[in-house]
């Protein structure tokens, strides 16, 4: 144990209670209470149903009633669409986010890094539920998407783009393109230029170079963009909802819909506490990495 931390005492300990205070209780006191409530039944007219018998209620199995509802078919398939969504805007904001990082930290002369980090940042200005709105005034048959297509000639009758997997798409790489971009940024920033040189001067190639020297130095940038990404577009509802419509429906729509129509809280907070078990499994994974290759977790 090193010796700074032997020598800690109250005063540190004092430091630091205001977070946990805040962390337990806008984090993990509503976790235990979501917990909580996945374990009970819905009432006739909602909210929760009294327990008579909490004894037989445990024993009988019946607590987990709510989770073995969320593993039926009909949810599994709800699920599956969420996480392959989610990977395909990782994936896809990744293959955008790297080469415009790279552009910045690397390429663009410095008196034009924070303009363009500006640029990043801007649609941060405006109400994310705003933005989306914009984009189905683009997608839709009259909006600016299809009248561009046609007055170029490239259709002869408008798409039917909005409220497609395709649409949900583009709105949730166009949403969290930012998260990548910026850890990219942050990385790339740090990449010490002489390997590079050092790599071209060894015989490598630039594209050897890069997968070999520039991939691996940028990794923890790489892991943080996936998780800033991947987390949120997996709980995504506003984007599915709004250019989705009822075609596209994802586990946070799916979750919205039990507090908000059905509901039922104690099956929406089965399937919440689910997502959430999801989630904190990744940043512990995130942070075990980084812990490995002995690097400052950037989350």
């Amino acid at each position: 144990m090193p010796e700074e931390v032997r020598k800690r005492g109250p005063a540190s300990y004092l430091l630091v209670l205001p977070t946990w205070v805040v962390i337990g209780a806008f984090f993990l006191l509503p976790l235990v209470i979501m917990l909580l409530i996945s374990f009970g039944q819905r009432g006739t007219y909602g909210g929760l149903k009294p327990i008579e018998d909490l004894w037989a209620y445990v024993s009988s199995g019946d607590f987990l009633a709510n989770y073995r509802k969320s593993l039926e078919p009909l949810y599994l398939s709800i699920y599956w669409r969420s996480l392959w969504m989610a990977v395909v805007t990782t994936v896809l904001c990744l293959v955008v986010s790297y080469p415009m990082a790279y552009y910045i930290a690397v390429v663009a002369p410095a008196k034009w890094k924070n303009l363009l980090l500006g640029l990043v940042v801007i649609p941060f200005w405006t109400s994310f539920l705003i933005r989306t709105y914009a984009w189905m005034l683009i997608l839709r048959t009259e909006g600016l998407a299809n009248a561009v297509l046609q007055w170029s000639g490239l259709i002869d009758h408008p798409l039917n783009l909005l409220y497609t997997d395709f649409s949900v798409m583009l709105g949730l790489v166009y949403g969290e393109l930012p998260f990548m971009i910026l850890p990219l940024y942050a990385s790339l920033e740090k990449l010490d230029l002489t390997l590079l040189e050092a790599g071209n001067d060894l015989g490598a190639n630039h594209v050897q170079t890069f997968f070999r020297v520039t991939v691996p130095l940028t990794m923890p940038g790489i892991v943080a963009g996936v998780i800033l990404v991947f987390i949120p577009s997996i709980g995504q509802f506003v984007v599915s909802d709004l250019l989705g419509g009822a075609k596209s429906i994802l586990a946070g729509n799916l979750i919205q819909n039990q507090f908000a129509v059905a509901r039922n809280k104690p099956f929406g907070s089965a399937i919440a506490f689910e997502l959430t078990a999801v989630v904190l499994a990744l940043l512990l994974a995130y942070a075990w990495y980084t812990k490995k290759k002995g690097q400052e977790v950037l989350l």
